[in-house]
């Protein structure tokens, strides 16, 4: 799997990782931050696909 210097597959790197970043920005900013910025990028594409229409229909 990993060679004798150390290193590490990306497999293992992964499974060491784990989710922590994820776990720090919910225990930063609540859950409530996910919504907000789910909601932004909806909105986003709900304006990018009606820009794209608009376009379409010149």
């Amino acid at each position: 799997m990993a060679e004798e210097k150390g290193e590490m597959t990306v497999e293992e790197a992964g499974r060491k990782g784990g989710h922590k970043g994820g776990e720090k920005v919910k225990e930063k900013y609540g859950p409530e931050f996910y919504s907000k910025i789910g909601h932004k990028g909806g909105q986003k594409v709900k304006e990018l696909i009606e820009k794209g229409k608009e376009e379409e229909s010149r």
